[in-house]
């Protein structure tokens, strides 16, 4: 129970690595606000688990592109548990086609959910994080910003933008008792991986040392550990999380 007493904030909660951050940083003691956009019930559903299994959750709905939802986030976490100590930016999304088929929306859809959010919930954070001198700040990445894949210049261009911004930050708040850190997946077995091709997963697997696609709960462990004490001396960096894949 390393996280006990911790509150924290984690958004895009409501599935695959999102759902799976939240259940372990609960497990690990932490009260969790589960926030998500598309859908509440989900975000629901997964703060239920929670506390059924004896936690303390909150079921947040909004959209981390928008300044106002986003500082709707953190107060509600300070209303709720009476402190933020944790941030998780998950949420994300895809628009994937080959650039000179890519549209403007496709472009800022997925820079202002992926980026812009990380930016704005991290400014709304940042501020009573400040004040208790004290804070984790956790943003996912994913390898394809570090080495970038066919389809996905919006994607990977997000996501590099997203370890540029951690490194940043880390510098401007590590005084004030505040670390910020990426987590950078790889092939993970979420709704995205279970639509590929069976002739496509298994060429990808090829290229992962490890043999096999990476679990939810492989990516939220890391997290985990990077919002307890023991990583405290840890700030601004970005840990890969792929099974060797970008060795």
């Amino acid at each position: 129970m390393q996280l006990s007493g911790k509150s924290a904030l984690v958004t895009g909660g409501g599935t695959g690595i999102g759902k799976a951050i939240c259940l372990e940083l609960a497990s690990q003691g932490a009260k969790v606000a589960v926030a998500n956009r598309s859908s509440i019930a989900a975000a629901q559903a997964v703060a239920d688990e929670i506390v059924a299994a004896g936690g303390q959750a909150i079921a947040l709905q909004g959209n981390v592109a928008l300044a106002a939802d986003a500082d709707n986030f953190i107060q509600q976490v300070l209303t709720s548990f009476g402190a933020l100590d944790i941030v998780v930016n998950n949420a994300g999304t895809t628009r994937d086609t080959l650039l000179m088929r890519m549209s403007e929306d496709d472009w800022d859809t997925v820079l202002d959910t992926n980026l812009k959010g990380t930016f704005l919930i991290t400014r709304a954070a940042i501020r009573p994080m400040m004040k208790a001198r004290r804070g984790k700040i956790i943003n996912i990445s994913s390898v394809m910003g570090l080495v970038g894949n066919p389809g996905q210049a919006n994607y990977s261009a997000s996501k590099a933008g997203i370890i540029g911004f951690t490194r940043t930050v880390a510098k401007e708040v590590g005084s004030r008792g505040i670390q910020v850190n990426a987590v950078a997946p790889g092939f993970i077995e979420t709704a995205m991986t279970d639509a590929l091709k069976p002739e496509l997963k298994d060429t990808v697997i090829k290229q992962i040392p490890a043999g096999r696609l990476g679990h939810p709960d492989d990516v939220a462990k890391v997290v985990a550990f990077l919002c307890s004490p023991a990583a405290d001396y840890i700030t601004g960096q970005t840990i890969t999380v792929d099974g060797g894949m970008t060795i």
